[in-house]
């Protein structure tokens, strides 16, 4: 294989430009032609692609964002819209692609790779919501991201003995607010996977009030509710001071961390191992410290898994 092609699509996610760091200097070290296909799907279809050196890549690693930036293409499900952008790297050549995002990626990325282009898939998303990995590109710093912002509302919620609840994201994905959960102390922690009655959250509050303390924290999923509607729903039951603070987008910015930096330059470089071995349809990923690979018909049969023994220490320590 001596060209190449990589892009990055969907939400962006801290460490996507590393990942593509280590594909470019990964390939051009072993003489193969690397392009950059700039907006993702969107940027395939219309032919915003150009081949990228070295420099292209030089102090990228540390950024967050993706330098090749993402776009929405709904109309790439249709087969005449692929067609589209399959000609425009056939005209250049290109004879393989790198995919780095989340599930909506993997899919564009298995429509590809069965229309004749082999394809590798990286999991580059902050929720840490694709099977056949531990870990997603972006997670840990969002997961960073989050505690920061924790212990900055702790001081305040203590300062005005309040009970805080705290909105992350992750979609129909609990990882985020368990783990910031975890870390941050939370007394509360409300993700999808786990069914939770609002009224014995409030009574928990309730009992804490009762023996003194001061404040509480609540982390909620988004894919559960948003944090104003559980306030709402917190009122019926207890009568407490409420803030909501909704961190948004500020979870997917920011520099990566060194974990995130070490798994992107790690996934890249593997995937182009595969495509030069001439393996396709899989996406890669990292399962107790060790690089595997998946087929992505696999990836979607599956589901990623909570941690239900972290849940459950979660819920055993915010007493």
């Amino acid at each position: 294989m001596k060209k190449i092609a990589v892009l990055t699509s969907g939400g962006d996610s801290p460490g996507m430009n590393a990942a593509v760091r280590a594909v470019v200097r990964k390939a051009i070290y072993h003489d193969v032609e690397v392009y950059g296909i700039f907006q993702g799907y969107y940027g395939l279809v219309h032919n915003n692609i150009r081949k990228l050196e070295l420099g292209d890549v030089g102090d990228k690693i540390q950024r967050g964002g993706t330098f090749l930036q993402s776009a929405r293409c709904p109309e790439f499900k249709e087969p005449e819209v692929r067609q589209k952008g399959i000609e425009n790297l056939k005209a250049l050549g290109i004879e393989g692609l790198v995919v780095i995002g989340g599930d909506g990626s993997y899919r564009g990325a298995q429509r590809l790779n069965e229309e004749g282009i082999k394809t590798i898939g990286i999991p580059g998303t902050i929720d840490n919501d694709i099977n056949g990995t531990d870990f997603t590109i972006g997670f840990d710093t969002a997961l960073n991201t989050i505690i920061e912002s924790i212990d900055k509302i702790r001081d305040t919620a203590s300062s005005h003995e309040r009970t805080f609840i705290i909105e992350v994201m992750g979609r129909d994905a609990g990882d985020l607010a368990l783990w910031s959960g975890l870390a941050g102390g939370a007394e509360t922690v409300l993700i999808p996977e786990v069914k939770k009655d609002i009224k014995e959250i409030a009574d928990k509050i309730q009992q804490g009030i009762e023996r003194g303390k001061k404040h509480s924290i609540i982390v909620v999923a988004e894919g559960v509710m948003s944090g104003h509607e559980c306030g709402e729903e917190l009122k019926k039951y207890i009568n407490v001071d409420t803030r909501i603070s909704v961190l948004g987008h500020m979870q997917r910015g920011g520099s990566p961390t060194g974990l995130d930096r070490v798994l992107a330059s790690r996934l890249g470089g593997f995937a182009v191992e595969l495509l030069m071995k001439d393996e396709t349809g899989l996406a890669v990923g990292i399962q107790k410290n060790e690089l595997t690979k998946t087929t992505f018909d696999d990836i979607f049969v599956g589901e990623h898994q909570i941690d239900r023994k972290m849940y459950e220490l979660s819920d055993e320590l915010s007493i």
